[in-house]
């Protein structure tokens, strides 16, 4: 038997989805449950363990099905336009003490589960190529070195902002999205990331 793409199944998904953020940023990995989540979404938990088995297979299934929603990547036109939009992006997720729950609540439970390490690894990956898109626009414009490495120069440009949100706790504001994004850039037109 197959599912039926838009049907019931898919709507279960869904249902079952938005629910495991919702009690990711009301209790966080450790305090997800399989019940919880059920009721939420308004399905009977065996159809939760049917499908998904496990708390860190449903959260995995959560971050794949947000890494597969379309992105819109930045085009202001200019690479520094466009990696401030994706910079301040990552300000804004982690920086709104109501949006940022879920965001860290999936940080902290890559450290706690290998499966959903694994697939927060690959919702990055795919979100770093999506944004170096910005890069190798610039390259072809001629803002930057033909050889920059497109995804590192993504990664330096939001890094410090990383650091600031998990490491030092500090806020991220508007001057240290543009300082963060400057840095990078004249990495990379130095030839550092070639």
């Amino acid at each position: 038997m197959t599912s039926r793409p838009g049907g019931r199944s898919a709507r279960v998904r869904s249902a079952v989805l938005d629910a495991t953020y919702a009690e990711l940023a009301v209790h966080g990995y450790p305090g997800l449950t399989v019940e919880n989540i059920a009721e939420r979404a308004g399905v009977h938990k065996t159809t939760v363990y049917r499908r998904w088995g496990a708390i860190d297979v449903l959260l995995a299934d959560a971050l794949d099905y947000a890494r597969d929603t379309e992105w819109p990547v930045p085009d202001t036109g200019s690479v520094e336009g466009d990696l401030t939009a994706i910079a301040d992006e990552v300000a804004t997720a982690f920086g709104d003490p109501g949006g940022r729950t879920v965001p860290e609540a999936v940080v902290a439970a890559a450290f706690q589960s290998t499966r959903a390490a694994e697939s927060l690894r690959e919702f990055y990956a795919v979100r770093h190529e999506q944004a170096a898109q910005v890069v190798v626009r610039a390259v072809e414009r001629g803002e930057l070195p033909a050889g920059t490495d497109p995804v590192d120069l993504v990664r330096l440009a939001c890094a410090p902002l990383y650091y600031r949100i998990f490491i030092t706790r500090e806020p991220v504001d508007t001057a240290v999205v543009e300082r963060a994004v400057r840095a990078a850039l004249a990495a990379a037109r130095a030839g550092a990331l070639a």
